[in-house]
């Protein structure tokens, strides 16, 4: 049985910094708000890139030049972070699964005034695995579940805030099977909901017990 909770975790060979890096089975698919590889479609493999607060370079050269560096090949995805990410943290329910990592340094609520402009590394990137193969609707549904999910998992951690401003997400499925439903109370999505849930939280917890170290 195939589980991401366990990504390989290299070095950028540049920089150093690390990565974490998923090679999925043939026949995946995935919904992504990756700036590579964004939208619904095949998926072969995901990167989460750590890099610097400051970051100037193109993300989409960055992305694809490191996917060639480590010869991931095919359609995939790629996140950019600025949190450890050799802390990440995982939650599951009945082989769902969530591989996330937390940063929280400028957390917002999504209905506030816009601070800033330009776009950022995104802090709270979530990697979602379901067993099950979920049709377009249930991808864009289970989305919205793990976002809800991941909102509650930071008022119950006391963040002020449903989030960052550019966090991203990638929910990943087998391309075989066409369920309907995504919902946090369709079997699947509640199971989806509780492993966000799990990893958000821990990994929030942790963020801000090491930051007031």
């Amino acid at each position: 049985m195939f589980s991401i909770l366990d990504p390989t975790v290299v070095q950028q060979r540049d920089n150093g910094r690390p990565m974490l890096v998923w090679a999925l089975p043939l026949g995946t698919r995935a919904i992504s708000t990756g700036v590579v590889g964004g939208g619904i479609g095949a998926c072969e493999w995901i990167v989460n890139v750590r890099v610097e607060y400051e970051y100037h370079r193109d993300p989409v050269d960055h992305l694809t030049g490191l996917a060639a560096e480590w010869n991931l090949t095919g359609p995939g995805t790629g996140l950019l972070t600025a949190a450890r990410l050799r802390d990440f943290t995982t939650g599951s329910d009945a082989d769902a699964e969530c591989v996330t990592s937390v940063g929280l340094t400028h957390p917002v609520f999504a209905a506030a005034p816009a601070e800033g402009t330009g776009w950022t590394p995104g802090t709270i990137n979530t990697v979602c695995w379901v067993p099950v193969g979920l049709g377009d609707a249930a991808l864009v549904n289970s989305v919205v579940t793990a976002t809800e999910a991941k909102a509650q998992a930071l008022r119950d951690a006391g963040v002020a805030g449903t989030g960052t401003p550019s966090d991203a997400i990638v929910v990943c499925c087998p391309d075989q099977g066409s369920e309907l439903y995504g919902g946090p109370r369709s079997q699947w999505g509640q199971r989806l909901a509780n492993a966000v849930y799990q990893a958000t939280y821990a990994g929030a917890v942790q963020w801000l017990r090491k930051a007031g170290e």
